[in-house]
């Protein structure tokens, strides 16, 4: 383009809307580039594909081929729009179209998503150290260029969630009264959808098959309920220590215990644990019936030097951040509070999080002064209440508590809490407000589809 003499007859915004529409076709190209080695090196090993069995080898590469084909058709369209002219016109009608028709493999591929990483998971942590031979001798082959395995699976899902903000910042750069104008807000509009679907097959294949494990696991000591549900899943779980009251007195609080939380969207269970997955039921709530708020030490009258007679359990936690929890018991129908501690602040900000849903919709839904931060390293989820989260993603910030942030996925609108250390702040204004316009735009589109 240089060469040609063309960038000098372009205008400062028509060469930016070229640069981004010439990002998509080159990204996608270096994406296809490695899907084949995926292909080629891995799924294709006669040898990895010994060293485990069928099911395992399915739910690694699930339908990879079919997404490394969706990828060819459409990166040969682009490549031949490109072919056509040094200043290309459009892109959005082919993405528009293959959005529609082509980019179903991302669906399927990102639903298996929680089998693939469980999968490998597994082999990589069992005893099967043909697999890790095998696999290890792969990775250091020069046309892997030192990669893991994973970071070659993991391709796919940030391709088609990278996707709706490369075509937003083509509709920034195309003039609103021009021809390519609708195109681009109906191409934006479809890759959205696909990321939807992508993100709600993923999410429910996960939801299920928890919600069928910890159902097994539950021993209710009334009359149980049908936990299983597909409107139902796991918001957050995991031990507190809980100061009861033994006199009936709200502020004689005389015995610490061991509990175990299991909250849901819709309900929560409080459990003692019985074994390492061995949970006794002794009280749930609905959602509606909870409230919950910080506490201070003063407010449990026990020492904290003391071990009560009464704890259940051997292991003691510590209960250096404390607050408190009331709800009407759906058992027994009385009104239960309780004063819960936790060993860590941020653990406490989260339970606070989780218990208080309403509280936490008006403050995600009043995004004014919120802090904007950028993602400088990828994090996976480690429980059901953090944020998955891939570099160069933006996150509305909504808390920050002992070096954990709680904020908005700006891609999705997804929440959760990551590791402050993952993020650097965004300190431009300009960008800023860029950042909110393109949530703006995005989620509105994707509550129109």
């Amino acid at each position: 383009v240089k060469k040609s003499g063309l960038s000098e007859q372009l205008s400062q915004e028509e060469r930016k809307r070229q640069e981004a529409i010439f990002e998509v076709i080159s990204s996608e190209h270096s994406y296809l580039h490695s899907l084949e080695i995926l292909i080629r090196m891995f799924k294709n090993s006669t040898e990895l594909s010994e060293a485990m069995t069928k099911t395992e080898h399915h739910h690694l590469f699930s339908n990879i081929s079919d997404v490394c084909e969706a990828s060819k058709k459409f990166f040969k369209e682009l490549e031949e729009r490109h072919n056509q002219s040094l200043v290309i016109d459009d892109i959005s009608d082919i993405v528009c179209s293959h959005a529609e028709s082509n980019f179903d493999p991302y669906i399927t591929y990102c639903s298996n998503e929680v089998y693939q990483q469980r999968t490998l998971q597994r082999l990589i942590g069992s005893k099967n150290s043909a697999f890790k031979e095998v696999l290890t001798r792969i990775e250091g082959h020069p046309d892997c260029r030192n990669l893991p395995m994973i970071s070659f699976l993991i391709l796919p899902m940030q391709r088609i969630t990278r996707l709706p903000l490369l075509m937003d910042t083509i509709c920034q750069k195309t003039l609103k009264d021009s021809e390519h104008y609708e195109t681009c807000k109906k191409a934006l509009q479809a890759v959205s959808k696909v990321v939807r679907k992508c993100n709600e097959g993923a999410r429910t294949m996960e939801r299920t098959e928890m919600m069928y494990t910890i159902n097994s696991q539950l021993d209710f000591k009334f009359k149980p309920f049908p936990l299983v549900s597909s409107s139902r899943w796991m918001v957050k779980r995991g031990e507190l220590t809980a100061f009861v009251e033994d006199s009936g007195i709200f502020t004689k609080w005389k015995s610490r215990h061991q509990v175990y939380f299991f909250l849901f969207n819709d309900v929560l269970i409080v459990t003692k644990k019985k074994g390492e997955d061995s949970y006794t039921v002794i009280d749930y709530a609905l959602r509606d019936q909870i409230q919950v708020g910080t506490s201070q030490p003063k407010d449990v009258h026990l020492s904290p030097m003391k071990s009560p007679t009464s704890m259940l359990g051997s292991r003691q936690v510590g209960t250096n951040h404390l607050f408190w929890l009331c709800f009407r018991s759906n058992h027994s129908s009385e009104k239960v509070r309780m004063i819960l501690g936790t060993e860590l602040q941020n653990e406490r900000a989260r339970w606070i999080s989780a218990l208080g849903q309403n509280d936490n919709d008006k403050r995600r839904h009043d995004r004014t002064n919120v802090i904007q931060v950028e993602v400088i390293r990828t994090y996976t989820v480690k429980q059901p209440d953090e944020l998955s989260l891939q570099v160069a993603d933006v996150v509305l910030v909504s808390q920050q508590v002992d070096g954990w942030y709680e904020g908005e996925r700006l891609r999705d609108g997804e929440s959760g809490w990551f590791p402050a250390e993952c993020a650097e702040k965004i300190t431009c204004q300009a960008t800023i407000e860029r950042n909110m316009q393109r949530m703006d735009r995005l989620q509105g589109l994707e509550t129109n589809v």
